[in-house]
């Protein structure tokens, strides 16, 4: 039976999508089987795996509105272990949509529990705002993975963040755990960084993962070229971070 981990994140530009498609990789280079599912209407997950939003005909939003099997819809990537449920447009008027659908919550969770069983990982990235795609992802997964960018800003959103996590715990999935916190874009010669990292620790504890992803040009180049990191430069330093980060993801899950 798989893991669903949700890499969520109310705020935007922490890193949800890069940690999305190189901690997805990195598993599946580990040998373990690994769907993603990218519930982002922007689609960017997908464009970071090679597949262009633009180009697809299944997408998660057919799964999610019209009851298609996620079967139909997943695409074998040319990355090792790797399957992707791709993000397009479409997905953008959803939030609408599924307002009148019964059980609304539910219908993601509907869908992967037919799959569930095929992969060791299913990784959902998530949308930065927290309207009905986010709240399906939520009740559909087992763990919530939070990466915060190391800046100051990053601790504002951590009271609103467990707050959220706690409604959902009582409303929609009691079951949701916290899988852990990432911190990402770290800069080891800024004091703001490690600050960040000792404010987090101190409020995470031990859910805080040992590995950090530093800010890195290779990491940021990869998407553009469709490969996830360790397919790009698996010698840079951001390859390194994510596939420590992935041993550590499979260690906390035996």
């Amino acid at each position: 039976m798989g893991k669903v981990i949700a890499i969520a994140n109310q705020k935007g530009g922490v890193g949800k999508t890069t940690t999305s498609v190189n901690l997805s990789a990195c598993l599946g280079a580990q040998g373990k089987k690994v769907l993603v599912i990218d519930i982002d209407p922007q689609g960017n997950t997908s464009s970071g795996l090679g597949v262009d939003p633009r180009m697809v005909e299944k997408s998660i939003y057919d799964c999610v509105i019209n009851d298609m099997p996620l079967d139909e819809a997943t695409i074998q990537l040319k990355f090792k272990n790797l399957w992707l449920c791709p993000a397009n447009i479409d997905l953008a008027g959803a939030e609408l949509e599924l307002v009148a659908k019964p059980n609304r919550e539910y219908c993601l969770k509907e869908a992967i529990s037919k799959v569930k069983d095929k992969y060791d990982f299913i990784i959902i990235d998530c949308p930065p705002s927290l309207g009905l795609i986010t709240l399906n992802s939520f009740a559909a997964a087992d763990s919530i993975l939070v990466p915060i960018q190391c800046e100051y800003y990053a601790l504002e959103g951590l009271s609103q963040l467990t707050g959220t996590i706690k409604i959902i715990k009582k409303t929609i999935n009691p079951a949701l755990q916290l899988e852990g916190v990432l911190l990402t874009m770290f800069d080891a010669r800024t004091n703001l960084s490690i600050q960040v990292v000792e404010e987090v620790k101190k409020y995470f504890g031990e859910k805080v993962y040992s590995s950090v992803i530093p800010r890195n040009v290779r990491l940021s180049e990869a998407p553009s070229f469709g490969l996830p990191i360790i397919e790009y430069d698996k010698h840079s330093k951001g390859a390194e971070s994510y596939t420590l980060l992935a041993k550590e993801v499979i260690r906390n899950n035996r």
